[in-house]
C-alpha cells in the first residue's frame, strides 16, 4: 500500500482519538516500518490490518466502522492532494461512474503498483448506480465511506445499501440512489 494510505490513516487517528493512541497502536503493532511512513513509500498491506487491529482493540470498536471512518476521512485528502481528478465531474454519480475507466487510471499513472479495487457497473441512470467492488482486500467499507463523502462533496447525500456477494467482503454489490 501507498505510503500516503498510511499517513492519512494516522492523521485520522490522531484527529479522533488522539496522538497517545497513535503511539500506543504503533507500539501495539509490531510494524517492519516501526511506524514511519513516508507519502511515496510502499508498505505492506499487513501492516494497516495490523495497525486497524490495533486500533479496535484500544478504542474498542468494530474494524468495520473503522475502516469506514477512514474511508469518509480519505476522501478529502485524495481530493485535495489531486483536485484535478475530481474536478473533471460535475456530479457525483459520473464521477462514480468514472473509477474504472479514468479515476483507477489516474491512479495507475502515479501510483503504477497501487492494487485497486475493481468496480463494474451493472445499471447506472441519472440519479441511481449500481456497481460490484471486487477486492481480495475486502475493504468494501473503506469504499462505502468514499461513495459517502463523494455525494457530499457535490453537496448531496444518497442511500448507499450494498449487499455481501462473497461473505469474506472481497466481492460486494453497491446500490446508490441521489437523494433529493
Amino acid at each position: 500500500m501507498k505510503g500516503v494510505v498510511f499517513t492519512e490513516f494516522l492523521e485520522m487517528v490522531e484527529l479522533k482519538f488522539g496522538l497517545e493512541v497513535v503511539d500506543t497502536i504503533i507500539e501495539n503493532s509490531n510494524l517492519p516500518s516501526e511506524g514511519i511512513y513516508t507519502s511515496v513509500g510502499t508498505y505492506s498491506f499487513n501492516e494497516m490490518v495490523s495497525l486497524i487491529t490495533s486500533l479496535s482493540d484500544e478504542v474498542k470498536a468494530p474494524m468495520g466502522d473503522l475502516i469506514y471512518a477512514f474511508g469518509l476521512y480519505l476522501f478529502k485528502g485524495l481530493g485535495s492532494s489531486h483536485p484535478e481528478v475530481i474536478e473533471n465531474y460535475s456530479n457525483p454519480i459520473s464521477l462514480l461512474y468514472a473509477i474504472e475507466d479514468h479515476i483507477h487510471v489516474h491512479v495507475k499513472k502515479l501510483y503504477p503498483d497501487a492494487e485497486l479495487p475493481t468496480f463494474k457497473i451493472l445499471d447506472k441512470s441519472d440519479n441511481s448506480i449500481s456497481m460490484v467492488y471486487s477486492s481480495s482486500r475486502g475493504l468494501y467499507r473503506l469504499a462505502h465511506g468514499l461513495i459517502e463523502k463523494t455525494f457530499e462533496h457535490f453537496n448531496g447525500t444518497a442511500t448507499i445499501t450494498y449487499e455481501l456477494l462473497k461473505e469474506d467482503g472481497t466481492e460486494v454489490k453497491f446500490d446508490i440512489v441521489q437523494n433529493g
